[in-house]
């Protein structure tokens, strides 16, 4: 057992009952009190991509690990090399410096499965983990993640609950193409299982309109006690179905205490003269990503009429469009790096908009960092042990009913940022955020924006 005290008064107790892979656990990740009156905890990935900064690499693999795991799961013929490249992609965990050869490495095997899957990503923090578990498939594959957007024109065809979260109503999109027809196994990519009640309120809508025999809950970290564990058996039993469980880790975690917060910070947002030599460009991508044509209404009432790209995955892709999405990405990333004026720079995904970010940041070259804005309200403590040492709180410029928050970014830290929208936004809706960016000391913000309004 090993003790995580994250704040004054709260301690965490994590008991490793399985970790196969003899991952260290300081490279996956550390501990944060956030503000949740369901949980005072957070699991920070150090691998993710969502609160902290990381090599963009670094967190495709992490996807990668668990589609060699499923690989290895249901290709008998396939094992042997699945579990070769699984070693690798966990060695480069650990060790960033080797992650572009490895994830190049696993590209270049052109893997496939017999039965078709559909991967399911949750928002907003799995969106970019489910869509890497899925390209590494080069056949076979249909991604779609959920989302907490709400689009009038579209019928969400799944809803249910993420119980512990801040913010519970997920919907799930899709196209014309219902992606989840078939019966084939249905595989549901969260970064950390906890109780497993989201997965468990999922499979039971899944089943009752396309049932199949086949589930997969994949996950980075799995903590459920053996009574979670025990529903999932009943689940199986009441259904007449097959759920499989796959993670890097397996533990079990006792929390002690409630945190006491009062050193917790927020940074300031106050523009002085440095704010105005901050030198703002919008770029966008048009015609570079296909679109969806849909608009979104938010909990304040404001309709945004800009499309959607389809490149997300969140009215669902299919294998096919694999090669496709990779020359769109290539496309922005080419039209990004003639941009670029420093060696050190760091690219924002917003809030689901992660993994198409993602893919760019890793093809713009040596020196960039790579994370997402969040809802998630996290505290910050700037002690160096602990995960989340600065933070910035703003109203999201998709709904600005939501708050939404950026860590670990201080002043001076990198030199120039690209801060990517996946939909254009009006002006007073994006400022906020963009004041926050001002005081971070950026001789260079670009804003990149997916889809224009035409």
């Amino acid at each position: 057992m090993r003790t995580y005290n994250i704040a004054e008064g709260l301690n965490v107790n994590v008991t490793i009952m399985s970790n196969p892979y003899g991952l260290p656990l300081d490279a996956l990740f550390a501990m944060a009190a956030r503000i949740n009156k369901k949980r005072a905890f957070l699991f920070v990935s150090k691998i993710l991509g969502k609160h902290i900064p990381v090599n963009p690499y670094v967190s495709l693999l992490s996807g990668a690990a668990l589609s060699l795991m499923i690989v290895a799961d249901r290709e008998e013929a396939r094992r042997e090399r699945a579990s070769e490249l699984l070693q690798d992609v966990l060695h480069a965990l650990a060790h960033p410096e080797e992650a572009k050869q490895v994830y190049d490495k696993v590209m270049l095997d052109e893997i496939t499965v017999r039965t078709p899957l559909t991967i399911i990503g949750f928002a907003e923090t799995a969106t970019a983990l489910g869509h890497s578990v899925f390209h590494v498939f080069a056949d076979g594959a249909t991604y779609l993640h959920t989302t907490r957007e709400f689009i009038p024109e579209r019928t969400s065809v799944l809803n249910f609950d993420e119980e512990h979260s801040h913010a519970v109503a997920h919907r799930c999109y899709v196209g014309k193409d219902n992606s989840l027809m078939g019966n084939g196994p249905i595989v549901l990519v969260d970064d950390e299982i906890t109780t497993g009640k989201t997965a468990l309120n999922i499979i039971r809508d899944i089943h009752a309109k396309y049932p199949r025999d086949h589930y997969y809950i994949a996950s980075l970290l799995d903590w459920r006690v053996p009574e979670d564990e025990h529903k999932v058996l009943l689940l199986e039993q009441e259904l007449g179905i097959h759920i499989h469980s796959l993670s890097l880790i397996k533990g079990v975690i006792e929390v002690e205490g409630s945190p006491d917060l009062s050193d917790a910070i927020s940074d300031p947002v106050l523009c002085d003269e440095q704010c105005t030599q901050t030198s703002i460009e919008y770029i966008y991508l048009d015609d570079i990503f296909n679109l969806v044509d849909v608009r979104s209404e938010s909990e304040d009432g404001w309709i945004n009429h800009s499309p959607y790209i389809t490149a997300t995955g969140r009215f669902g892709i299919t294998s096919d469009q694999r090669r496709e999405i990779d020359n769109s990405i290539e496309t922005a990333a080419e039209q990004l790096r003639k941009h670029r004026i420093s060696a050190n720079t760091l690219c924002l995904g917003t809030g689901e908009f992660m993994y198409v970010p993602m893919r760019i940041a890793a093809a713009l070259g040596n020196g960039v960092a790579y994370h997402s804005t969040t809802r998630s309200p996290i505290h910050a403590i700037n002690t160096e042990q602990y995960a989340i040492q600065s933070g910035n709180s703003y109203p999201s410029p998709d709904d600005t009913s939501v708050m939404n928050f950026i860590y670990n970014v201080t002043f001076g830290q990198y030199e120039e940022l690209f801060l990517f929208l996946e939909r254009d936004v009006i002006q007073a809706r994006i400022e906020p955020m963009l004041d926050v960016f001002r005081t971070k000391g950026f001789k260079q913000i670009n804003v990149v924006v997916a889809a224009g309004n035409g």
